[in-house]
């Protein structure tokens, strides 16, 4: 059976606190993550709560990257969804882990659209 899509569901623990409230540098990660993983950047769109914490999200052509951190926990979600084969997630979420120095992590992947052997979703 094939799948329409990838989607890992990242779980960042005992991250730096500091990282995970720095929507500059947040925005930069997730790029970086989005063209580390081989996908197409169309957009961003970033929000810095207060008094912490921040939402953002990546949109490629192959679907989107996006995370969610409460500074005040060390942790933050984040979602990377991909469709096709050239893109390869896991580099993303690698490349999340390091650069929010998770000195925990795990991740769950979900194909998404699996399809039967006709190519109908049904």
């Amino acid at each position: 059976m094939n799948a329409l899509g990838k989607h890992l569901l990242l779980e960042l623990k005992d991250c730096d606190r500091g990282l995970l409230n720095d929507i500059g540098f947040l925005k930069k990660a997730l790029l970086s993550a989005a063209v580390e993983a081989g996908a197409t950047v169309l957009g961003e769109s970033f929000h810095q709560f207060s008094p912490q914490g921040v939402s953002g999200v990546v949109v490629v052509s192959e679907s989107h990257l996006c995370i969610h951190t409460w500074p005040e926990h060390g942790y933050a979600a984040a979602d990377i969804f991909t469709c096709g084969d050239s893109v390869q997630p896991e580099k993303a979420a690698e490349f999340l882990v390091r650069e929010l120095s998770a000195r925990s992590h795990s991740a769950v992947t979900m194909r998404r659209g699996v399809l039967d052997a006709e190519g109908s979703s049904g």
